[in-house]
């Protein structure tokens, strides 16, 4: 019986010791793992990228800064830069995260940029976005409030399909800073940039409702995609990523 005590207690040290080296190779695996920058969009945060999937790559979430008063873009974009450790990194912007990742590639030298249901330049911001430079009602009135109390249309224009993708975005609304919302809606009506980085991918949804395919020109498509396929089309959205990222 002593033995089988003894026995026992072994394989027990047996389990505890093979648990322990499995937890230090996954420690030196997600040690060697490449970092891939992502970038959230308007009123965004890292939840919409729960879904995707990097297969050898660790996510670095780019953290949003409260904007100076009367900021650039490209300013803003050159502090975003202090959370980036990586010597050419790769960078994938969403939506108003991918105007921001093409500002990153004009000022570091990045081995890849991927936008995904965003625009590339000034010429793809779609003229409806445009008027509001001459009536810029996005400075005026309580933006934030008038989405809260329209959700039924932001569902629309995200072309959500669920009722989890509802309370996500719901939820991500009521956690975003108002004054960030009015300050890059503005950013992204009086973007002037006319530059496109050699090395950036663009996917982007045929059914987008903000950023429509009309005015865009992407590389990647996604059918029946709309602003919000990042979270309803993760799955084809991370082939993508692995087939551009390689």
């Amino acid at each position: 019986m002593v033995e089988s005590t003894l026995e026992s207690s072994q394989a027990v040290e047996q389990e505890i010791e093979s648990a322990i080296q499995q937890l230090q190779e996954l420690e030196q695996l997600e040690k060697k793992l490449k970092d891939i920058y992502l970038i959230s969009g308007l009123g965004a945060d890292e939840r919409v990228f729960q879904l995707l999937k990097f297969k050898g790559y660790q996510p670095v979430h780019i953290r949003w800064l409260e904007p100076e008063r009367g900021e650039p873009i490209e300013q803003y974009a050159k502090r975003l830069t202090a959370q980036i450790s990586s010597s050419r990194p790769i960078i994938v912007g969403l939506s108003f995260g991918g105007i921001i990742a093409v500002e990153i590639a004009k000022q570091l030298e990045v081995e890849k940029v991927i936008v995904i249901s965003s625009a590339k330049n000034r010429g793809e911001i779609p003229p409806y976005f445009k008027m509001l430079r001459w009536f810029p009602i996005q400075r005026v009135f309580p933006f934030k409030s008038l989405l809260w109390m329209s959700y039924w249309l932001a569902y629309w224009f995200f072309s959500l399909e669920t009722i989890a993708e509802r309370q996500l975005l719901k939820a991500i609304l009521l956690d975003t800073n108002a004054r960030f919302i009015k300050w890059a809606t503005h950013k992204v009506v009086t973007w002037k940039n006319e530059t496109i980085p050699e090395n950036l991918h663009h996917i982007h949804g045929l059914s987008d409702r903000i950023f429509s395919i009309r005015f865009v020109k992407p590389h990647f498509t996604v059918e029946k995609g709309g602003h919000f396929m990042i979270m309803n089309r993760a799955e084809q959205i991370s082939t993508l990523l692995e087939q551009i990222i390689g």
